[in-house]
């Protein structure tokens, strides 16, 4: 396992698709627990680790999952979560060429077995879910999109690329009739913000740009 950060606070892993970011409840292999037994090993504990994922990214993604190595850490991100200092940029391929170059998706999404769902404002339960695109590159049938998010809705970006009439190459849940070769769909998170528990400062990781 190569960390992508590694400090005593935080953890940062680019996780494969088709890898849970933590247990469901099914007992299938996740990314934290593969995490913690990869620190146990490496740093010779002999008791239980403690790493908690800050965030989660859909099993079909890959991409940057940022995780607390102390309670105390978890706490502060936790925090600095709420108080919007994580910044989390995908880079996505969608079947088609939006309209416009650059925009900034809102809409109102529920969260229902399984899926997110386009729904009215008022209707009970909606939360809104927001983000902005820049157009990278378009041929083929297919766009390349950098995606900033700006709310951490219930596969959000899934959703709204979906109801903007582009589904994310291979989301067969959202309408995508075209396969990604490499395996899940064509999202990933590559670069990401934090403010550091301890350090008190904002820090930023890139993995390697895979689509």
């Amino acid at each position: 396992m190569q960390p992508i950060f590694l400090d005593n606070h935080v953890l940062v892993l680019d996780k494969p698709a088709g890898l849970l970011t933590q247990d469901s409840g099914s007992g299938q292999k996740n990314l934290e627990e593969l995490a913690k037994a990869w620190l146990k090993l490496r740093f010779q504990r002999p008791g239980a680790v403690f790493l908690h994922a800050v965030h989660r990214i859909d099993r079909v993604a890959c991409g940057l999952v940022l995780f607390a190595r102390s309670s105390k850490a978890l706490s502060r991100l936790n925090a600095s979560l709420r108080a919007g200092k994580l910044q989390k940029t995908y880079r996505v391929r969608v079947e088609g060429s939006p309209s416009l170059s650059e925009a900034r998706l809102e809409d109102y999404l529920l969260h229902e077995r399984f899926q997110a769902r386009i729904a009215a404002p008022d209707e009970s339960g909606a939360r809104l879910a927001s983000l902005s695109y820049k157009l990278l590159e378009a041929g083929k049938g297919q766009s390349l999109l950098e995606i900033q998010l700006e709310t951490g809705r219930y596969h959000q970006i899934r959703a709204q690329l979906a109801n903007l009439g582009h589904p994310v190459l291979g989301d067969r849940k959202y309408g995508s009739r075209k396969t990604w070769p490499q395996g899940g769909i064509a999202l990933q998170h590559y670069r990401l913000g934090f403010w550091h528990p301890v350090k008190q400062q904002m820090l930023y990781v890139q993995s390697e740009i895979k689509l």
